[in-house]
C-alpha cells in the first residue's frame, strides 16, 4: 500500500511538473503599459486602450481589464512572451471578453502569433497562427471566430458558433489536443467540439468524384412516368368562365351609348382544369445515378495539425465602431484544469456585474422620473403665470366699459 501511494505521489508531482502556464495576464496594475507595445502602423488611426473594470463590476481591482476607449478606430496591441511548442501536449488559449458598451459592431477577438511579428508593424494583414474569440455586427453576425493557419493560408471553421451578445464578462476557452481534436468552451461550458481535420479545410479531400465516370446515357432517373394507356375523356374541355346565366340587362342600357351589352362573367363550375395522363411507376427506373467516387491522389493526411512549432505572442487586432470593450484573464498554458478555475469564476462575476448595473440603471429610471415629473411641474407654473397675466392684462377700454355698465346698474 505504501509503495502504491509512493508511486502515485510521484505521478502526481510529474504532472505537476509537466503543466505549465506560458502566459498570463490580468492588468493588476499600470505595468502593462511597459510590455504590451501598440502597432505605429502607417496609414492607420489606432485607438488607445485603458486599464479599468467599467461602469459596473463585482470586484473592482481583480476585474481591471483593458478597455477601447475611442469609438470608430482599428486597435493593435499585442505582447510578447518565451516561445514555446505545444507538441505532443494540449494548447489552452483563453480569455474574457466584457462588451459593456452592448456592442454594436466590433471584434473581441485576440490573435496568437510566432516570434516573427514586427509588434510595431502589426495590422490586419499580418500572419498569425490562430485567431480566436467573439465578432458581433449586427443582428447577422454574432459568432465566436477560430481560425487556424496552415501552410501559410488561413482557415476558418466551418461550423457556426454562437457567441454571448450580453454586456457582461465572458470567458472563451480553445483547446486543442495532440491528437488533432478540439474545444470551445464558453464560461466553462462546451457548445463545440470536434477533429481539426473534419471541421476545417487544412487538407485536400480523401475522395473525389472519378474524372473518367459519367452517367449512361440510358440512365433513367424518373420515378414514375405519364400512364400511355390514359386517355382524355373526350367532354373534359370546358372553358374556365362562362357568361353568368341570371345576370340580365339593365333597364337603363343605352345600346348606341353604352355599346352592346354583354352579361359579366363567372367560374365556370365544369371546368376541370387542363388535363394531363395519370402518372404510374417507371418500369425503368434506376435510381438516382451517383457519381463514383476514387481516392484522391492529391489527399495527404497530416497527424500534427494541431501543431505549432513556435508561440510568441498575443495581441489584439480588432475594429470597433462602439468602443467600450474590456479585455483580461489572458492565459496559454497547456493545463486545462488550471484554465478551468479561472474561468469558474465567470458566473460570480456576472452576478456581480448584473447586480450592480440593475442598481444603477433603478438610479438612472429614478433620476429620469424626477427630472419628468420636475418639468412638468415647472411646466404647469409657467401656465399658471400666464393666466395670471392675462386677468391683470385689462386695456383702459374695457375698464371704462366696466365701468360705465356698473354705473348704469
Amino acid at each position: 500500500m505504501r509503495v502504491f501511494l509512493k508511486v502515485l505521489t510521484v505521478f502526481t508531482v510529474l504532472a505537476a511538473v509537466s503543466c505549465e502556464v506560458f502566459f498570463e495576464e490580468n492588468f493588476t496594475d499600470d505595468k502593462w503599459k511597459d510590455t504590451w507595445v501598440y502597432s505605429e502602423k502607417s496609414g492607420k488611426e489606432f485607438g488607445k486602450f485603458v486599464r479599468t473594470a467599467g461602469k459596473f463590476f463585482n470586484d473592482e481591482e481583480a476585474d481591471n481589464g483593458l478597455q477601447t476607449s475611442e469609438d470608430a478606430r482599428f486597435y493593435a496591441l499585442s505582447h510578447k512572451f518565451k516561445p514555446f511548442s505545444n507538441k505532443d501536449k494540449p494548447l489552452v488559449v483563453q480569455f474574457s471578453v466584457k462588451h459593456e458598451q452592448n456592442i454594436d459592431c466590433g471584434g473581441g477577438y485576440l490573435k496568437v502569433f510566432d516570434c516573427s511579428l514586427d509588434q510595431k508593424d502589426m495590422h490586419g494583414e499580418s500572419p498569425y497562427l490562430l485567431m480566436f474569440g467573439p465578432d458581433i455586427c449586427g443582428p447577422g453576425t454574432k459568432k465566436v471566430h477560430v481560425i487556424f493557419s496552415y501552410k501559410g493560408k488561413n482557415h476558418l471553421i466551418n461550423k457556426e458558433i454562437r457567441c454571448k451578445d450580453d454586456v457582461f464578462t465572458h470567458f472563451y476557452t480553445l483547446v486543442v489536443q495532440p491528437d488533432n481534436t478540439y474545444e470551445v468552451l464558453i464560461d466553462n461550458e462546451k457548445v463545440e467540439s470536434g477533429n481539426l481535420e473534419d471541421d476545417w479545410d487544412f487538407l485536400a479531400p480523401k475522395k473525389i468524384k472519378d474524372p473518367s465516370a459519367s452517367k449512361p446515357d440510358n440512365w433513367d432517373e424518373r420515378p414514375t412516368i405519364a400512364d400511355p394507356d390514359d386517355k382524355k375523356p373526350e367532354d373534359w374541355d370546358k372553358p374556365e368562365h362562362i357568361p353568368d346565366p341570371d345576370a340580365s340587362k339593365p333597364e337603363d342600357w343605352d345600346d348606341e351609348m353604352d355599346g352592346e351589352w354583354e352579361p359579366p362573367m363567372i367560374d365556370n363550375p365544369d371546368y376541370k382544369g387542363e388535363w394531363a395522363p395519370k402518372q404510374i411507376d417507371n418500369p425503368d427506373y434506376k435510381g438516382v445515378w451517383e457519381h463514383p467516387e476514387i481516392d484522391n491522389p492529391e489527399y495527404q493526411a497530416d497527424s500534427s495539425l494541431y501543431l505549432r512549432e513556435e508561440v510568441c505572442t498575443v495581441g489584439l487586432d480588432l475594429w470597433q465602431v462602439k468602443s467600450g470593450t474590456i479585455f483580461d484573464n489572458f492565459l496559454i498554458t497547456d493545463d486545462l484544469a488550471t484554465a478551468s478555475k479561472a474561468a469558474a469564476t465567470a458566473k460570480a462575476t456576472q452576478e456581480g456585474e448584473k447586480k450592480m448595473k440593475d442598481a444603477q440603471d433603478e438610479e438612472e429610471r429614478k433620476k429620469a422620473e424626477a427630472e419628468a415629473k420636475s418639468a412638468e411641474s415647472s411646466k404647469d407654473d409657467d401656465d399658471e403665470d400666464e393666466d395670471d397675466e392675462d386677468d391683470n392684462n385689462v386695456t383702459p377700454g374695457e375698464v371704462e366699459e366696466t365701468e360705465s355698465e356698473h354705473d348704469e346698474l
